[in-house]
């Protein structure tokens, strides 16, 4: 599917802080240290629809919708995260409300996206040096999707139909990510993780540069996000990304 993205901003600041900030400053031995930070994300999104039946009757085919929702209603996005020199875990949610309408050449749609996305996980870290190489991750990745599009077509003798894609999926994730510390108080992570389940699969990278501060770091970088989905008679595909900064509070 050939998306055609727009832009949308989001929300407060950035997440994944714990993994970002190099050594100084740190806790030692089994002592934990946690981040606590809304964040925001200033994404393009691409939402495509592809349904197995058409919105005004006839036979059964493909039919394919690209950006039926690409407007901000709402966001909300919180990632709280705790360390020790080798065990972590962290939770991660996001809220992101859309609505749009769209004028087409033999009908209109008005659309409106709900997602919730949580994520759980354990994190392990083999090295000796807490917040520098390598980071692995695993635990549970859910997301609840409400979607709803109404077909309104020009000729009025066709009724409206409505394509309701109200689902919830929950996946495993499984990740990893790498912090060079490049300076006592600036560090460089990269990101990637993948989950598999309920969904068709859901990808997502990211590169974030830190700077830390007494109580916090500031941070910056972009983030990928790509999101498959078996939606009631249809198949719809998500994709977010865009650049990022913020600030985490550590304590």
């Amino acid at each position: 599917m050939n998306n055609i993205l727009r832009q949308a901003t989001l929300g407060t600041a950035f997440a994944f802080l714990i993994g970002l900030v190099p050594t100084t400053q740190a806790a030692e031995g089994d002592d934990w240290e946690w981040v606590v930070a809304p964040y925001g994300w200033a994404a393009s999104i691409g939402t495509d629809l592809e349904r197995h039946s058409p919105p005004t009757g006839g036979a059964s085919n493909d039919t394919r919708f690209n950006d039926l929702v690409d407007k901000i209603d709402g966001a909300f996005q919180i990632h709280i995260e705790g360390q020790t020199d080798r065990w972590g875990m962290f939770t991660d949610f996001t809220y992101l409300g859309l609505a749009d309408h769209h004028d087409r050449p033999r009908f209109h749609t008005k659309s409106d996206l709900d997602t919730r996305l949580f994520e759980l996980a354990a994190v392990w870290s083999p090295g000796e040096d807490r917040y520098r190489g390598l980071d692995l991750f695993a635990g549970l990745r859910y997301i609840d999707i409400d979607m709803t599009v109404e077909f309104i077509p020009e000729n009025q003798a066709f009724s409206p139909t409505t394509f309701d894609g109200s689902e919830t999926y929950a996946d495993f994730l499984l990740g990893a990510r790498y912090t060079w510390a490049l300076h006592d108080r600036w560090g460089l992570t990269l990101r990637g993780d993948g989950s598999f389940g309920d969904t068709d699969g859901t990808w997502n990278t990211s590169a974030v540069a830190s700077y830390r501060m007494k109580r916090g770091a500031w941070v910056f970088g972009y983030r990928y996000l790509s999101v498959e989905l078996d939606t009631g008679d249809g198949h719809t595909n998500i994709t977010m990304s865009g650049p990022m900064v913020g600030y985490g509070f550590i304590f």
